[in-house]
Order: structure tokens, then sequence, then C-alpha cells
């Protein structure tokens, strides 16, 4: 019998649906989701194994004009995960305009099959459907159209057949066990990481970087710190909050997400550290595992 196995690109503009679309495609909530743009910030795995196939989703940063190396980072990520592409998924909300110029750069002139998600349709009109898919039926001549809502997983039927359609047969690339290329540590820190989109405003979760510095696995319980970088003080003080209420927040509902996705008892100590400009520098960038 036939195996088919191969690497497929999720990308977008920032808040495209990117990561919701992977989750419900993988079956997993591998990838973090807040209402913020940029949330992304590292290429994530996510491996849907079947006895005759093994497909290999990555979800990548939303694509921008970088302003400083962090941002520098996140596009070179995209540009690895077009690099190995078997084929893209490229996941546009309903609602873009067409000024989409530095996502259509990168995808324009490929050779990679294309698949195209007109994503988040829900209020949308089927003259606004039909608008936006012929606009891409001629702007990109994909191998396919799909109009969707990846939250509410509507009208996803049919993707994952038309994208094993497109992949070589190959054996697999990872363990058939393997859900993901990334470590427990790295998805605890993400999961802090969401909860600080979700809980602060304006500049601080730009400005924030979640390390885990010490992870130990007990018998009934697994102890957790974590360091969580800024790049002022008085983004540190905001970070922390009155009396300290906001960091207590944010760790408690991070313990909770965690201990679900480890499915563990969970004790979890926060440290806010100030690294002024560290998303500019190169060292620190390297050392949170952020690509050059």
């Amino acid at each position: 019998m036939s195996h088919k196995a191969g690497f497929v690109s999720i990308i977008g503009k920032p808040n495209a649906g990117k990561s919701t679309l992977m989750n419900a495609l993988v079956g997993e909530k591998l990838s973090i989701i807040t209402p913020k743009a940029q949330t992304t910030r590292h290429r994530i795995l996510g491996i849907v194994n079947e006895e005759n196939y093994q497909i290999v989703f990555s979800d990548t940063p939303g694509i921008i004009k970088p302003r400083y190396g962090l941002q520098d980072s996140m596009m070179s990520s995209v540009k690895g995960a077009l690099t190995d592409a078997d084929l893209i998924l490229f996941v546009t909300d309903i609602n873009e305009t067409h000024d989409e110029n530095d996502v259509l750069d990168k995808i324009i002139d490929t050779t990679i099959p294309m698949i195209v998600l007109i994503n988040k349709i829900d209020n949308a009109t089927q003259e606004e459907v039909e608008a936006k898919m012929a606009y891409w039926q001629e702007k990109l001549n994909p191998k396919h159209i799909y109009a969707i809502s990846a939250l509410h997983l509507y009208n996803l039927d049919g993707i994952m057949e038309t994208v094993l359609d497109q992949l070589p047969e190959h054996a697999p690339f990872y363990d058939k066990e393997d859900l993901t290329d990334r470590t427990q540590r790295f998805f605890v820190s993400e999961i802090i990481r969401e909860k600080i989109f979700n809980n602060y405003q304006k500049e601080i979760p730009y400005s924030t970087e979640v390390v885990i510095t010490s992870f130990k696995e007990e018998e009934k319980i697994t102890r957790i710190s974590a360091e969580i970088i800024v790049e002022r003080d008085s983004q540190k003080n905001i970070l922390i909050g009155k009396g300290g209420a906001m960091l207590k927040k944010v760790g408690t509902e991070a313990r909770k997400d965690i201990e679900k996705f480890l499915d563990q008892k969970v004790f979890l100590e926060t440290f806010v550290k100030v690294v002024p400009d560290w998303r500019s520098k190169k060292n620190y960038l390297k050392s949170f595992g952020y690509e050059n």
C-alpha cells in the first residue's frame, strides 16, 4: 500500500486565522490564539498521522514588513516554511482589503501548488464571498478555493482530501506517534504568553518573551518556573500590577491551561525581568530560540 507524506505551510497576514485553522485540521490546540495580531512568533509544526499518510502542517507568523530583529526572525521562519513546502494553504480574511502586497510578494511567483482559504465568512453575503473567490482565482490561480470559518469549523470538510491529492508518495518524515516538533516546555511558555496577550493592552504583549527556567516533573506535580522578559521598568510595573494582582491573574489562568495540557497538577511561579531592547538584540533573540 502506498504512503503519502509532505509539508503543508499555512501562511497569511496577521489575524487571518491561521492558527485557528491549524488547530482545527490537526485536532489539537498547538498554536496559541488571541484576538491580537502577530501572536504567532515561531514556526510550529502540527502532524496528522494516519496509516497511509502523514501531513506535516506548519503554522507560520503572519506576514508583515519587519521593523526590528524579532520581526526579521519571524519573517525568516516564513521563508523557511515556503522553501520546503509541498503545498501552501493561503489563509485570507474575507474582510482583508486588496493591499496585501507584503503577502503576495512572497507567493505570487511560486511554483508550489496552493489552496486559498477565505476565512471568517460568518457574516459575509454570498455576493461578497463570490467576489473574493473570483479575485483570488484570477490573482493566484490556486488548485482550489474554500470559503470557511475556522473558528466555527464551517466548510472544513474536503480540505484534507484536497491536501492529500497534492502530496507526494513518501515515507513518514516523523515518528507516527509525534504530534509536533516542539517540546512541552515550549508549549508551556506559549500558554503563559497567550495569557499575557489576552490580559494586557498596547505594547506590553509585543515587548514580552517568556522563558521557562525550570521544569521539574515529580510523581504528583510538575513544578515550573518562568521568567517573563520585558524591555522597560514601566512595562514591568504594568505587568505585575497593583500589589502583584495582574501577574497573579496571568499565573492562575496559565496554570489551569498548563494542567489541562500536561494532564497533571502544576505549581507555577513567574518572575519579571527587564532586558532593554531585547527584540533588536541578536544574542537575546538567538537564546530565546528565534531563527536569524
